[in-house]
């Protein structure tokens, strides 16, 4: 069940990471919310690149577990740092609400990747 629990918060976790740098690439809306938001051009792309590379991490099941956690720290980070600017900016409380329940469920996967080693 751990197993479960674990791969499928996992997943989802990735797949908003994936969707999420594809997004900062390629959609015009995406960018021009990223500079809404007060956020210069190259940190969009820096973002985009170490969104893709944490889903890839996160993915790979045996990868040693400092970088795990580390790539868990960095995926928080960015969420948090999303929730805080989205706030200032005072967007959509759906907007929030889906940050919270993304922390959620990143916080489900890092517990479950312990129990599942």
């Amino acid at each position: 069940m751990a197993q479960t629990i674990y791969w499928i918060s996992t997943i989802i976790i990735s797949a908003f990471l994936f969707i999420s740098s594809y997004s900062y690439i390629f959609s015009n809306a995406t960018k021009e919310g990223i500079k809404a938001l007060g956020f210069p051009d190259f940190f969009r792309i820096e973002l985009a690149v170490l969104k893709l590379l944490a889903a890839i991490l996160i993915l790979i099941p045996h990868l040693n577990i400092q970088l795990k956690e580390w790539t868990y720290a960095g995926i928080a980070l960015f969420l948090i740092t999303a929730f805080v600017a989205h706030l200032k900016h005072r967007d959509s409380i759906f907007i929030m609400l889906l940050l919270v329940v993304l922390m959620l469920i990143l916080i489900v996967s890092y517990i479950y990747l312990h129990k599942r080693i």
